[in-house]
């Protein structure tokens, strides 16, 4: 299993709109690229999270289908986003093997 984790930190002149539409644009990528066995995304709400105000996780089942996804149109737009309404990003991706 790999999972995907973004924190990131939207810009202060960002509209409510333009934000709406980020996240939205996020959720999408769930139903819309193969292999997202999880997608969630959100807006911090503890006030420990060092001048991040969202993160995103996604999980995968492979480093191949990380490699697709980053690939993949529908994320490209979303990193245009990202690019447009945050001004800050930190990703870390990680392999483990889940035993329940």
């Amino acid at each position: 299993m790999v999972d995907h984790l973004v924190l990131f930190a939207v810009k202060d002149d960002a509209s409510a709109e333009d934000v709406r539409d980020l996240l939205s644009s996020i959720r999408d990528l769930r139903g819309n690229i193969p292999n997202v066995m999880d997608l969630s995304v959100g807006e911090d709400f503890s006030g420990r999270a060092k001048g991040y105000t969202h993160g995103l996780f996604v999980r995968l089942r492979t480093a191949d289908d990380l490699r697709a996804y980053l690939d993949h149109p529908d994320h490209r737009a979303v990193v245009e986003k990202l690019d447009s309404v945050t001004s800050g990003r930190l990703v870390v991706d990680y392999d483990y093997d889940y035993e329940p």
